[in-house]
């Protein structure tokens, strides 16, 4: 294992393969060290195009390393009147479906394989309320599915994005840089500033992340300022996708308040400025790719959400659903007290509507203040299926998962040209998953609720 910073910098970037264990997928994933300088090339490009989409809303449809770096563009950024409203649909569930509203809409459509199920459903529930080809475009890779469907029905615009570049790692690519133009980002700025990143010194947190996992502080409690708690999405997908396998892995666990413990390593994230981000993007980057090789894993492949997508699929494949046990709300905490053992982490799995993030917030913290200051992290699903689920089933055996549903299925929502609608969706990939944890050996219960607050 290479020991100093510079020296593991200069092989990172010269793409010396060696750093990952062999048969890792390096050799067609290390597109995202060089993408700020080719985006900037793009800039005016972006800039221009954008000035021509009439429209004042975004509508983006897209999973995981396609959506979450948007999300955290839109959420942080000032003068919202300077540009388009974003609004981030990376979900199933029926009742934040049935509420996009794409009367004066954009839709971006974003899937780097162009095959992956959600953006594709999302799209044919788009079509069927906008079937207007000029109001569309899309990001993916070279030659995908929706290449091919984009130029059929005459979108607007089809970006296709370097394909040595895995989702996680695509936010400074067209994947974010595309979107960020939509909103009134000066695009060029936002890379300049990655690009200024102390490259030795994130090399040099990549080596400590690993190294204090290794010594048992794999609970990575990442401290951001409040108005820029939508960076932890980001982060913890990252983080958690690219080391959470092979038994090991560092757990994210953002935050805006410290949290000590036995097990933590705290990590501060010092951001004043919408374009911080930006560097703190490519700071990341560069150490969880580090942080792979100090713990002789692949940061860059991600076996373990593939396997969801055949949950989700063999369940939808041998319908109606099978019933899953849950429990009562109130016996959540009294089930975890008598489940945790010193070095978990508790996994609150919301398969829940939008538009709840301080309430799950507010349930994480009781849940963390319930167990002693334990490691508590909370997400929407499916959203996780494609970021940290990855941790929860291939890194160490230490989550305890609790699966939150909601109680009634929501509105009935249709997929065209689908047997099956956006409620029976959702349900099959909570059931998936709650069925992929148990034969994995992990801890895991369900509950049904209306309100989060019945849990705590």
């Amino acid at each position: 294992m290479v020991d100093d910073a510079a020296t593991l910098l200069e092989a990172l970037r010269a793409g010396d393969s060696r750093l990952w264990p062999e048969g890792n997928v390096s050799p067609t994933r290390l597109g995202w060290l060089d993408v700020p300088k080719r985006m900037m090339g793009e800039a005016d490009d972006l800039a221009a195009w954008a000035s021509t989409v009439e429209q004042r809303t975004v509508v983006l449809l897209g999973m995981g390393g396609s959506s979450l770096g948007p999300a955290v563009l839109e959420a942080v950024r000032g003068r919202k009147d300077a540009g388009r409203e974003l609004v981030v649909c990376d979900t199933t569930h029926p009742a934040t479906v049935g509420a996009l509203d794409f009367s004066d809409a954009f839709v971006l459509v974003s899937s780097k394989s162009g095959t992956t199920l959600e953006p594709n459903v999302l799209l044919a529930h788009a079509w069927e309320q906008l079937p207007d080809p000029s109001r569309y475009a899309v990001v993916t890779d070279p030659g995908t599915p929706l290449v091919q469907l984009a130029r059929e029905r005459g979108f607007s615009r089809v970006f296709e994005n370097p394909p040595d570049i895995g989702g996680r790692y695509s936010v400074l690519s067209y994947f974010g840089m595309v979107p960020a133009a939509l909103m009134g980002y000066d695009t060029a700025a936002l890379c300049r500033r990655a690009l200024a990143a102390d490259a030795v010194e994130a090399v040099a947190m990549g080596m400590t992340m690993g190294e204090e996992a290794r010594g048992g502080r794999d609970k990575v409690t990442l401290v951001v300022p409040d108005a820029f708690a939508a960076f932890g999405l980001w982060v913890e997908q990252l983080i958690a996708e690219s080391t959470g396998k092979g038994g090991t892995g560092c757990v994210p666990v953002p935050t805006t308040v410290p949290e000590e413990g036995p097990d933590r390593h705290v990590v501060p994230v010092h951001l004043s400025d919408p374009e911080d981000v930006a560097e703190q993007f490519y700071r990341f980057e560069l150490a969880v790719a580090v942080c792979g090789h100090v713990l002789g894993i692949d940061p860059f492949d991600e076996p373990n959400v593939a396997e969801s997508k055949k949950n989700t699929n063999d369940m939808l494949a041998s319908l109606p659903l099978p019933e899953v046990d849950s429990v009562p709300p109130d016996s959540v905490l009294s089930w975890l007290e008598s489940t945790v053992q010193p070095g978990d982490y508790v996994s609150l799995q919301a398969y829940v509507p939008f538009g709840q993030d301080s309430q799950l917030e507010q349930l994480r913290r009781a849940v963390r203040d319930h167990l002693g200051g334990m490691a508590v992290t909370a997400g929407y699903g499916p959203r996780f299926l494609h970021s940290t689920g990855q941790l929860h089933k291939g890194g160490p055996n230490t989550v305890v998962a609790v699966q939150i549903v909601s109680r009634t299925a929501g509105p009935h929502v249709s997929i065209p040209d689908h047997p099956f609608d956006f409620g029976t969706l959702i349900a099959a990939q909570a059931a998936g998953d709650h069925r992929s944890l148990l034969s994995h050996g992990r801890r895991v219960v369900r509950v049904a609720v209306d309100e989060l607050s019945e849990i705590a």
